[in-house]
């Protein structure tokens, strides 16, 4: 988002921003030594950018496809020779990855990377003087750095804890309960440390309220961590947010403009915490747009490269240069039926986010392709191939009918039935501000208010107790009421809140979380995925996590 991360990222002139836990060897290079520096709220706040520096690089990236691409919320397909990469996309969806998926394994140094980062940074703080703003700082880094770990717990279950900088010596695995309770108590200590204040100012950095989200989280999934129910801890963690009395449900007019690439501090209240992007920068990206676009939308939706040319509504393809030339973006990713099946509500908002049917220019009308024959259905048998044609852009929905001809029955084909396949999500609307490249400015929510009440939500439906006079209906009602026109529920049980959870969470990196917790991950869903070996609730350990710690150990399965 615009220049907020800027500012944050103003320590990549420290050699900081290099390590990683693959490389803890690597000596800062700056004469801004622990003895003079940091010292100010400034100089601090300027060192610990390098860490969000490292949070931000593939949380939309790797790390989503992880938690989207293996769930039925999302799958990317194959057209003919294009999008294979080594079955990358593929195994996910299948779930028949390997230790050797390079998707796993860019998770992998993801995290560790970032655990690398926050344990050089913390050296640099250790000499220095004490002060509020370096016991803020460190607090602010340690909390940062359990949402690493949180997120190497939640993918590889048990995992090396290492907490120093400039040791060659490599840590054995801690189990998933250690890993934890580290966890757990590094974020309590550091809240009385943390600012509560929420300002535009604190924007994009890590404060209680952060806190208090991933202990809600980690209480929530306690049981599947654990094997320990934390209900009642988790309820506890939400009522910190809601007593603040700081955040609130988005009504339903904005709803969808909180995903929009203008978005950040002062056009929305719903985000507790999100991690600014800026088209501008090429340190971590956001990108979606590139996936979930149509390669005919491109135009439409003033997608980076796109023109369109000298038609106020071209039809695509009619002639060079007055049209999308069939190649920006690439789109290979959809949603499956199984999971669209739960935007069922006519009149709810969240409805538009998904891009279905027939589409339309902004003035109504509807959009037409020219084509051929051929490059309309690769498998046309008449008499005129190269004949032309142009037919009204209408997307299909995703079923798993492999088209008889094609390389597998992964393979949608390589023409327009093909690339027309699929309903796309258009939640982070593509960057019509972005001419230059297709990096996107929306900036991407990690914790969301209206998530922390369908937490508490679900804690209390598991057997939580309620809390400030709230019950698990009346909480998924108060998103509702902000979501769609249609009467409030009734009633409501765990499979009506796991509803409510796809429909308001979608794209936002976690369902994977959801479906394992709520005993769906081994459903049978889209482009043939039938595996159900329940092992696969978390990743293997990539080869080059050996490659760089032999003692580790492999997970059960794999």
């Amino acid at each position: 988002m615009k220049n907020i991360f800027l500012t944050i990222a103003s320590a990549v002139c420290i050699a900081v921003v290099l390590s990683s836990c693959h490389k803890t060897d690597i000596q800062v290079n700056t004469q801004l030594t622990p003895d003079i520096f940091p010292q100010t709220p400034a100089q601090y706040q300027a060192v610990t950018g390098a860490v969000y520096v490292a949070l931000r690089s593939d949380y939309t990236g790797a790390y989503f496809f992880s938690q989207s691409h293996t769930t039925d919320e999302n799958l990317l397909a194959v057209f003919g020779p294009d999008w294979i990469d080594g079955n990358r996309y593929q195994e996910l969806h299948r779930h028949t990855w390997t230790k050797d998926n390079s998707g796993i394994n860019a998770v992998w140094y993801y995290y560790t990377n970032m655990i690398g980062v926050t344990n050089q940074t913390l050296s640099i703080f250790k000499s220095a003087p004490a002060s509020s703003a370096k016991s803020s700082s460190i607090a602010e880094l340690k909390t940062l750095r359990a949402f690493a770990y949180y997120i190497g717990m939640d993918s590889f279950g048990s995992i090396p804890l290492d907490t120093l900088y400039g040791t060659k010596e490599s840590q054995p695995q801690a189990t998933r309960a250690q890993v934890f309770n580290f966890i757990e108590s590094e974020l309590k200590a550091s809240i009385p440390y943390l600012k509560s204040d929420v300002t535009p100012a604190t924007y994009g950095l890590v404060n209680q309220h952060f806190a208090y989200s991933l202990l809600a989280k980690m209480y929530l999934n306690a049981a599947v961590y654990t094997g320990t129910q934390r209900y009642n801890d988790c309820i506890a963690a939400c009522d910190q947010m809601i007593s603040s009395g700081k955040y609130a449900v988005e009504p339903m007019a904005s709803y969808l403009q909180m995903f929009y690439p203008i978005n950040g501090p002062t056009s929305q209240k719903e985000f507790v915490f999100a991690i600014p992007y800026d088209a501008s920068t090429s340190s971590g990206n956001l990108i979606f747009a590139r996936y979930n676009l149509n390669r005919n939308l491109g135009i439409r939706y003033s997608y980076s490269g796109s023109s369109a040319g000298g038609y106020v509504n071209p039809v695509i393809n009619q002639s060079t240069g007055n049209g999308l030339a069939n190649n920006r973006p690439s789109g290979p990713s959809m949603t499956t039926a199984e999971y669209y099946a739960y935007f069922n509500d006519p009149n709810d908002i969240r409805n538009k986010q998904w891009l279905t049917g027939q589409q339309y220019w902004q003035d109504g009308s509807p959009i037409m392709v020219s084509t051929t024959n051929i490059g309309y259905d690769q498998f046309y048998k008449g008499s005129a191939p190269d004949a032309k044609i142009v037919y009204p852009l209408v997307l299909s929905q995703l079923t798993f009918r492999p088209r008889t001809g094609t390389n597998s029955d992964y393979d949608l084909g390589r023409d327009e039935i093909a690339w027309n396949t699929g309903y796309r999500n258009n939640k982070f609307l593509a960057d019509y501000t972005n001419t230059i490249n297709r990096n996107q400015s929306n900036d991407f929510p990690v914790f969301r208010y209206s998530d922390i009440l369908l937490m508490k939500a679900e804690a209390i439906l598991r057997g939580g107790t309620p809390t400030l006079g709230a019950t698990a209906l009346s909480l998924v009602n108060q998103i509702r009421a902000n979501r769609t026109t249609s009467a409030a529920l009734t009633s409501l049980d765990l499979e009506g809140l796991y509803a409510e959870r796809v429909r308001e969470m979608a794209f936002e990196g976690w369902h994977r979380n959801d479906m394992i917790r709520f005993g769906k991950f081994e459903n049978t869903y889209g482009l043939g995925k039938t595996n159900a070996d329940a092992y696969r609730r978390i990743f293997p350990i990539p080869s080059s996590g050996f490659q760089t710690n032999t003692k580790l150990v492999q997970n059960p399965g794999y």
